[in-house]
């Protein structure tokens, strides 16, 4: 009879044991497992800033409205004066060519209503001549080649303009750009030792 407590004992302590062992070994699992999944999120996902949809507009409207603020919008301060570099030299050289143009416009009409006033009639010392240094069929060309250059000036001012304000959209759009280091697009080429032809394309690689 004793015996039989003893030995009963003996598998109820034993039954204890293995039972408190389980629960312990499903206790640390359970803590590895939430340890594993805190890491992994830590680690590997990237929370990333939600996109603006009217982030493009609203650098070229900034642009539009003052040439270089949609770049400083961008964070972009570096092309700000370029921006001013090269609309300030298509404003330069539009005011120069219209002052050519007015000049030798003046001198002209001058002509034409029969003065000898005019600033060609004298040397650079202000001495009168009798024969004007540039005669009026060349004034005629000058203002042709003036108003021409005017022209152009103009619209190549107004094409920097433009590109300003599409330089900023552009950048907007690209700064929203996913570029991601697990996708990649490369060439692939492959020779078949088969058929001993060349297999030549593009391979889009993501790694998950």
């Amino acid at each position: 009879m004793l015996n039989k407590i003893v030995i009963a004992s003996l598998l109820f302590l034993f039954c204890s044991f293995s039972i408190l062992a389980q629960n312990e070994n499903n206790t640390k699992e359970s803590k590895k497992k939430q340890l594993t999944n805190e890491v992994v999120i830590d680690s590997i996902i990237e929370i990333r800033e939600p996109i603006d949809a009217l982030r493009p507009a609203k650098a070229a409207f900034f642009s539009a409205i003052l040439p270089g603020l949609g770049q400083v919008y961008n964070k972009k301060y570096w092309k700000v004066p370029l921006v001013y570099a090269a609309i300030g030299t298509g404003l330069y050289f539009y005011i120069d060519n219209s002052k050519q143009y007015n000049r030798y416009r003046d001198a002209y009409k001058s002509r034409l209503a029969g003065f000898t006033t005019d600033e060609f009639y004298y040397d650079s010392n202000g001495n009168f001549l009798e024969t004007p240094r540039i005669t009026t069929e060349n004034l005629e060309t000058a203002q042709d080649f003036y108003k021409k250059n005017k022209e152009i000036s103009l619209l190549v001012t107004i094409g920097l303009y433009a590109l300003n304000i599409i330089d900023a959209n552009v950048d907007a759009h690209l700064m929203q750009y996913n570029v991601d280091e697990n996708l990649s697009l490369a060439p692939h080429y492959e020779f078949n030792q088969i058929d001993a032809t060349s297999n030549l394309g593009l391979t889009l690689n993501f790694k998950f």
